[in-house]
């Protein structure tokens, strides 16, 4: 026992000696794709080995999560989701692995911001207008989503909760198809990161209500907060987090943690975030307790919001 243990020490001390997969559940090209391959090509440099990213999309982030879980614990399958490995545990009601007990933790990477967003030429002028808009006309208004269980549902759910209201959602197959909708005056408006938003605002594509942030956001000063524009305690932010497959030594996340805590004080990993409307995680939470905390907070926080809507994928 005690050799095997020295083996398995010298094993993490020498990681990585090949190439890292890091699977992101959902389609090439979208916002939790764009700051997967950020954080890995940084990692790369400083791990001295790449970190390949794979898409595997479906069932709403859970065929990828599913596939890591079932991965062999040695520190060269990881997973990069989003708010979406917490609402999952709530939404499908049976699912191939257990949430809180199947990984191990890296830590989280970043907590991107949510904007409220509307066609360019939908009549309501602010929040406040909206909100009365959508109250008085009910479900002739439609909301646009990526999905059952995207973040753009999740947000418009908690939204109608908030509001008391029910409105007709729209569901597309992913984030690009609703926003191309939106931005051509097929539905009326959305609730999306502003890793996909804040391009489209800037160029005047789309109207901006919102965001769902306790402060303004940088890349969109002129945008309120939520709680500025008369919809108090609405915040939601699609926070990323790193996993590995349970088993994988302490020493191998620990080396993983340090590894993406140095990929987050890059220079070009902070202009790139900053551009897309968000800010990297910091040391306290680019950790392995860090990340589980959020993630249990999460499934907490979530479960009563879905419970009440009725609304589950499977």
């Amino acid at each position: 026992m005690a050799a095997a243990g020295l083996a398995g020490g010298a094993a993490a001390e020498d990681y990585p000696t090949r190439p890292i997969t890091m699977v992101v559940p959902f389609a090439a090209g979208g916002p939790t794709d764009t700051v997967a391959r950020l954080v890995a090509e940084s990692m790369s440099k400083d791990l001295g080995q790449q970190i390949l990213v794979e898409n595997v999309g479906g069932a709403g982030g859970t065929l990828g999560a599913s596939r890591v879980a079932k991965a062999d614990p040695d520190g060269y399958t990881l997973l990069l989701h989003h708010i979406g490995m917490a609402t999952s545990a709530v939404l499908y009601r049976k699912l191939p692995y257990d949430t809180l007990n199947a990984f191990e933790y890296v830590g989280l990477v970043t907590d991107v911001p949510m904007t409220i967003v509307a066609r360019s030429d939908f009549e309501p002028a602010d929040l406040k207008g909206l909100i009365d808009y959508v109250k008085a006309n009910g479900d002739k208004v439609t909301m646009a989503n990526a999905g059952v269980g995207a973040a753009s549902h999740l947000c418009g759910m908690l939204f109608m909760s908030k509001i008391g209201a029910q409105l007709t959602t729209v569901p597309y197959k992913g984030t690009g198809p609703a926003m191309t909708d939106l931005v051509g005056k097929q539905v009326d408006f959305m609730c999306d990161q502003t890793t996909n938003t804040t391009n489209q605002i800037k160029a005047g594509k789309i109207k901006a209500y919102a965001t769902t942030t306790k402060e303004r956001v940088s890349s969109l000063p002129d945008v309120p907060t939520a709680a500025e524009a008369g919809l108090p305690d609405f915040e939601v932010g699609i926070w990323h987090g790193i996993y590995a497959p349970k088993g994988t030594s302490p020493e191998i996340t620990a080396k993983l943690s340090a590894s993406l805590q140095k990929a987050l004080k890059d220079p070009l990993v902070v202009k790139r975030f900053a551009d897309l409307g968000t800010a990297p995680s910091s040391d306290a939470e680019a950790t392995r307790d860090g990340l589980k905390t959020k993630l249990t907070a999460e499934i907490e926080r979530w479960r009563p919001v879905i419970s009440a809507a009725g609304v589950y994928a499977d």
